[in-house]
């Protein structure tokens, strides 16, 4: 049990990295193999709402979205060029009841309509949505949830070695199990949920939209649903001074949202 700790122990403090904002990151799980387990996770998750007609059953809708995010897709490669080669993909679920997006590692993503419709969002606010969701696929986290997760998994079987207790044993979810899962149900950090704001918000701005709506979509966000907080909410921890920190970037930012350059567009299929 002892090796089997020091040995814990000692892949733990190797497998370090570092993310777009300088912060110490634990990766166990490569940034490559998180993309491949969420390729298939996306394809697992998209199959049977394809099949009830739920993905992309309004063209005008998807093409709206697919615009919006496409533009914040292009400045993301400006800005971190290894990105063009990942399979960017974002669809439109229809689930008018569903106040949620999310983006899987390597690019791939989903808005659900009840968050477009319930919050009437506005371009600037789907931008803010959108951009904070890619924020998380390039800032690495869902290969550092996973990795914080197999961690987890690893503890307990090393403690279920130590004690002969079954109980701490059990089906590990790995591969796109946990990628679907870590994506779609499980709340963020709220380190990682910084970080996706502080990146989100200037990828929006790069991208021609307006970084003031990141205050206004929050405030939406906090009122729809009374005593049932959207799902939204739930996988994307809120602090009290979320609004007030977002105001502020988005004063300093505005400069960028100003350039009169050229907005080029990530054309997704």
């Amino acid at each position: 049990m002892k090796n089997f700790l020091l040995t814990l122990l000692l892949i733990t403090f190797s497998a370090c990295a570092t993310s777009p904002t300088g912060r110490s990151q634990l990766m166990l799980v490569s940034p490559e193999q998180a993309i491949s387990a969420s390729r298939e996770a996306y394809v697992q998750t998209l199959a049977p709402l394809q099949k009830k007609g739920q993905v992309d059953s309004d063209p005008a809708t998807s093409a709206r979205i697919k615009w919006i995010t496409g533009r914040l897709i292009a400045q993301a490669i400006v800005l971190y060029p290894h990105t063009s080669d990942w399979e960017w993909s974002v669809k439109v679920i229809d689930d008018p009841e569903m106040v949620n997006a999310w983006c899987m590692a390597g690019g791939k993503m989903a808005i659900y309509t009840g968050l477009i419709d319930k919050l009437e969002a506005t371009d600037d606010e789907i931008a803010q949505v959108m951009g904070h969701e890619i924020s998380h696929a390039l800032a690495n986290h869902t290969a550092e949830r996973m990795s914080v997760a197999l961690a987890s998994q690893l503890g307990l079987a090393g403690l279920g070695i130590a004690t002969r207790d079954s109980d701490y044993g059990g089906a590990m979810l790995t591969g796109s199990a946990l990628a679907a899962t870590l994506a779609i149900t499980l709340p963020n950090s709220r380190t990682s949920e910084t970080e996706a704001d502080v990146m989100g918000i200037e990828i929006a701005a790069r991208a021609g939209y307006d970084p003031r709506a990141a205050a206004t979509l929050w405030q939406k966000m906090g009122a729809v649903g009374g005593k049932t907080p959207p799902q939204f909410l739930s996988t994307h921890p809120s602090p009290v001074n979320r609004q007030e920190n977002l105001s502020k970037m988005a004063e300093q930012l505005m400069h960028l949202y100003l350039d009169e350059g050229d907005r080029p567009v990530y054309l997704l299929q």
